[in-house]
């Protein structure tokens, strides 16, 4: 059902004042397909995170400063965009539309059981089919696949995971039949005697509601449908997630390996660039998955960001259009990474020109570079310090240009995993751990010229970051002039193309 008008009816049918409409499908996952994403179909907004609020009026869409200008531009008429700035919490603005004395409806097989609690003190109706997209991918994996989790791994007590990256981590195994995913579609009951795949549906549905046991839960990563379905569930944060946030050796070689293939496609796609005319996004996002192919990739790790001159401005840019071309002078920002045999995401985003950069193009480009030069050189403990220091290189020193989101993510069988996290979220308080894998990206952008990001996949090793991207910087965007002498000496890890 696409529902953009006639909300009063619609929450009158459903029997609440409110609904939440959420992106996300019954995993929770971050890119669900967009035949399951109910906020894309109400809203037309393609990000891949944000949530809407029906009410008797409006619709409101809230979005970050990722996706502040792309929300603009893609919501339906009729939806109200509420762009959170740095610091607001989604929930927190929503709960201010809510009036306590009337009823939210919320989904209960996309919501968490922790989000779901968040909202106490309010009147709720959970809703076991989504009234305004009931359509649901299959997503099937073997049933009832006998897999010896990881020999560290020792549960206290039985275990019900949910979150798909943790039950891939401990079991090994991966699936590369859904492009942009080397996670299994599964859930997984463990404890010391057996240890059981099955997919969601009856099966998941049974075992919960006879299972006469206490069951350990991650109320962050278990819907409330599921939550509900058990007589004696016991909430506990995962220790799965800071298990498979440290990589064991084998791990860290095996992303030096994919890093290098890596590097080797987006140098194609560089070379592509300079020696074509007349291309246009489509063709480049084209071209580049074909090199990510050659060079051995199952399929893309995300859906890859090719944006032209003001596109490149929307930090998550999805079009890819045929119709914006790159012309002379004209800037490409290109976003990308792939899965290959270890199916551990690659991650990796840089910035071309097309012929001579312009002196504002030369300037926020090394702007940006003395950002992640001075992150991945400093010895902080925390992803939050590492984020405030290039918030003081960036905010506010170009005018127009804003770094309107988080300095880098941890990446693994997601391309967006945490811990670590280098943002000002609580998660970021964590410390970086040796064999802890992330993403450095710093980024100034403006709606009215372009966007800049530099981004670089790293570990940590004795307390010092390392870099598994070796792709170089583009020489003619650099401004040496506006470097510290320390800055030129950083710069020399790396190659100047």
């Amino acid at each position: 059902m696409c529902y953009t008008k006639n909300m009063k009816d619609l929450l009158k049918k459903l029997g609440v004042d409110y609904l939440l409409v959420n992106c996300t499908n019954e995993y929770l996952v971050e890119y669900p397909a967009l035949s399951e994403n109910a906020r894309y179909t109400l809203t037309g907004f393609s990000g891949s995170t944000g949530d809407a609020l029906v009410t008797e009026d409006n619709i409101y869409l809230f979005v970050d400063g990722r996706y502040h200008t792309q929300a603009d531009m893609e919501a339906k008429e009729g939806v109200t965009v509420v762009k959170l700035q740095l610091g607001q919490k989604q929930d927190e603005e929503i709960r201010k539309l809510i009036q306590p004395d009337k009823i939210l409806g919320i989904v209960s097989k996309k919501v968490s059981q922790s989000r779901l609690e968040g909202f106490e003190g309010f009147k709720i109706k959970l809703l076991d089919k989504d009234p305004v997209n009931n359509f649901t991918e299959p997503h099937e994996s073997s049933k009832y696949i006998q897999a010896m989790p990881k020999q560290d791994f020792n549960p206290i007590s039985p275990m019900f995971i949910s979150n798909l990256e943790e039950v891939s981590y401990l079991t090994g195994l991966r699936d590369f039949s859904k492009d942009c995913s080397s996670k299994i579609w599964a859930k997984l009951f463990i404890d010391k005697d057996k240890r059981i795949l099955f997919t969601n549906g009856e099966e998941c549905d049974k075992f919960l509601k006879e299972y006469d046991g206490e069951l350990v839960v991650d109320k962050s990563s278990i819907n409330a449908y599921d939550y509900a379905l058990i007589r004696k569930p016991v909430g506990k944060s995962s220790d799965i997630k800071y298990m498979k946030a440290v990589k064991s050796p084998e791990e860290i070689e095996a992303y030096k390996d994919a890093f290098g293939k890596t590097d080797k496609a987006i140098k194609a796609i560089r070379k592509y660039i300079e020696e074509n005319d007349n291309l246009s996004e489509y063709d480049i996002a084209k071209k580049l998955r074909e090199e990510f192919i050659k060079y051995g990739a199952k399929s893309l790790s995300f859906n890859s960001i090719v944006a032209i001159d003001k596109n490149s401005a929307l930090a998550h840019y999805s079009k890819n259009s045929k119709d914006v071309i790159l012309k002379a002078g004209s800037l490409v920002l290109i976003d990308c990474g792939a899965y290959y045999e270890s199916g551990l995401a690659t991650d990796i985003t840089r910035d071309f020109v097309k012929g001579i950069p312009s002196d504002l193009q030369k300037r926020v480009y090394t702007t940006v570079l003395r950002a992640f030069l001075n992150a991945y050189n400093a010895r902080f403990k925390t992803g939050y310090e590492y984020d405030a220091l290039a918030h003081s290189i960036l905010d506010n020193k170009i005018a127009g240009f804003t770094f309107g989101h988080g300095l880098g993510h941890g990446i693994g069988i997601n391309v967006h995993e945490a811990p670590p996290a280098l943002n000002q979220s609580e998660i970021a308080h964590t410390e970086i751990c040796d064999g802890m894998t992330f993403t450095i990206e710093p980024g100034l952008y403006n709606p009215e010229h372009f966007g800049i990001r530099l981004e670089n996949s790293c570990y940590m090793k004795d307390g010092i970051i390392n870099s598994f991207v070796k792709m170089g910087y583009e020489g003619k965007l650099i401004d040496m002039n506006l470097l510290s002498g320390q800055e030129k000496e950083w710069l020399k890890e790396f190659e100047i193309l």
